[in-house]
């Protein structure tokens, strides 16, 4: 009986051997689904780096780089510290601002990409052909290419502005969209506001936004956080889910260049 009850261990230690197996895989997928909430937390990370500085661009165009005599810009930085964007980036956003200022040439560029989807890429640069040396890189890596597409977009006034959240913000909002109306925008949209402001974004011609950005200076209380001529698509374009994530990476590819100041789809989704 002692020798039949010596062999159990054998057949035992190849049953623990073989246990180990699911503890190996269920690691690799526990691992692959940290890997995939950390791509998407990075690319939400990117998307609103990418957006603060386009914020301080835009704030920093209309009023300068110094945000102690621009009100618009003060309001921007104070946001985005208490969305607790980092230093670093938000430095890296105000130096692009000073170099906007300072550039001798605007250019805009312009690409397909998916086929169907038109880009417009605006830039502040000293050396255009090294600039468009660069965009073509990061284009051509990514299955775009520069290509003529101005058809597809059209140009058109675009102002943002903001009031300080308190009992009266309603009533004044009410009253700068009728203003605005009344003045030329010809349309609008209320934006998400923040801790510290409303905001409403008011759209008009081009040949309207001077006058109409004027007017809704003059109003006691208001901020203009922006007031500048953009591309918007004349159509949409809808892409499927896979495009859609390549398109993304490419925009975050282009805004990260020095010398981009905006990019322009004509995909709905972007």
């Amino acid at each position: 009986m002692f020798s039949r009850l010596s062999i159990v261990p054998f057949p035992l230690a190849a049953r623990r051997h073989l246990s180990t197996s699911p503890v190996q895989w269920a690691g690799h997928n526990k691992w692959s689904k940290i890997k995939q909430k950390k791509g998407a937390n990075d690319a939400s990370k990117s998307a609103a780096f990418q957006r603060a500085t386009q914020d301080i661009l835009v704030a920093a165009r209309s009023g300068g780089v110094d945000p102690d005599k621009n009100a618009a810009l003060a309001a921007v930085l104070k946001r985005l510290k208490a969305q607790d964007v980092p230093n670093h980036n938000i430095e890296k956003a105000l130096a692009k601002a000073v170099k906007v200022k300072s550039s001798g040439e605007n250019s805009t560029y312009e690409a397909i990409a998916c086929n169907s989807v038109g880009i417009m890429i605006e830039c502040a640069t000293d050396n255009p052909n090294r600039t468009a040396q660069t965009l073509r890189e990061i284009l051509n890596s990514r299955n775009a290419r520069m290509a003529p597409v101005g058809f597809m977009f059209v140009r058109g006034g675009r102002i943002v502005v903001g009031v300080q959240n308190g009992p009266d913000a309603e009533a004044l909002l009410d009253a700068v969209t009728e203003l605005a109306l009344s003045q030329g925008a010809e349309d609008y949209e209320t934006l998400t506001e923040s801790d510290s402001q409303s905001r409403m974004k008011f759209y008009c011609e081009p040949s309207v936004l001077s006058n109409l950005t004027s007017e809704l200076k003059k109003r006691s209380g208001v901020y203009i956080l922006e007031s500048q001529l953009v591309h918007y698509p004349v159509n949409k374009t809808e892409l499927p889910d896979e495009d859609t994530e390549i398109l993304e990476d490419l925009v975050h590819a282009l805004e990260a260049h020095d010398d981009v100041i905006r990019v322009t789809t004509s995909a709905n989704q972007i």
